[in-house]
């Protein structure tokens, strides 16, 4: 059994999104959450940022991210079409 204790923010659509990662795949667990809102003092005093991650349970950092737009723009770039390809490819469909 693993116990976390995290803090998250309810947004003004009242939705409690948590997402942390876990060494658990594939299985069935279950999860007990308990919301207890933070005295006001509290909630200024905290003005760390809160580690957030990416879909593979790996911390985002302003490098990984910007890492990620490089290998996109560098996709982008390998499978990019010019007009006239794309016109071609359109006609070639209309004879099937």
């Amino acid at each position: 059994m693993e116990t976390m204790k995290l803090r998250a923010h309810i947004g003004a659509d009242g939705i409690l999104q948590i997402l942390t990662p876990t060494d658990l795949k594939d299985t069935l667990v279950e999860v007990v959450v308990v919301v207890q809102p933070l005295p006001d003092a509290e909630v200024a005093a905290s003005s760390e940022p809160q580690a957030q991650y990416n879909a593979w349970g790996k911390p985002t950092t302003k490098k990984s991210m910007t890492e990620a737009i490089a290998l996109m723009r560098q996709l982008q770039r390998e499978v990019a079409l010019d007009k006239t390809s794309i016109r071609s490819m359109i006609e070639e469909g209309r004879r099937f």
